[in-house]
C-alpha cells in the first residue's frame, strides 16, 4: 500500500448491488498479467482484501466485504477467484494518495487547557 503522497491504483467493478474495489500494486502490473495470466496473482494485488463502497463508485468509505456478498455477486467468496474476476471486469484507476496529517505532539498548542 502506498505511503504519502505516492500514487495508489485500484481496480474498480461495479456489481449488481454493490461496488468492489481491489488495490494492485501498479497499473503496469495489472496490464501485464491480463496478457500473461501464468504471473502469479501475488505480485499484481497490494493485499488480498477486497472492500465495498455501499453503492458510491469508486471514492466513500471503504469496508470489507462479506462472504454472502462475494458470493452473491460472484458465486463464490474464495478470495482468489473474486480478485480475479474485479481484475479482469473492472476498471483500472490510479490517483495520487493524499498526505497524511495527524498530531505530532498534542502538548504543545490549544488542544491541551494550560
Amino acid at each position: 500500500m502506498p505511503r504519502g503522497n505516492e500514487q495508489q491504483t485500484k481496480v474498480h467493478y461495479k456489481g449488481k448491488e454493490e461496488d468492489f474495489i481491489v488495490f494492485v500494486e501498479s497499473a503496469d502490473a495489472v496490464k501485464e498479467w491480463k496478457k500473461d495470466s501464468s504471473i502469479p496473482l501475488a505480485q499484481v494485488v497490494g493485499g488480498w482484501k477486497v472492500f465495498i463502497t455501499h453503492k458510491h463508485g469508486n471514492q466513500g468509505i471503504l469496508d470489507s466485504a462479506s462472504n454472502s456478498q462475494l458470493e452473491n455477486e460472484f458465486g463464490t467468496h474464495k478470495e482468489e477467484d473474486v480478485v480475479k474476476q474485479i481484475i479482469e471486469k473492472g476498471d483500472l484507476q490510479e490517483t495520487d494518495a493524499k498526505e497524511r496529517q495527524g498530531d505530532t505532539n498534542i502538548t504543545k498548542g490549544p488542544s491541551i487547557a494550560h
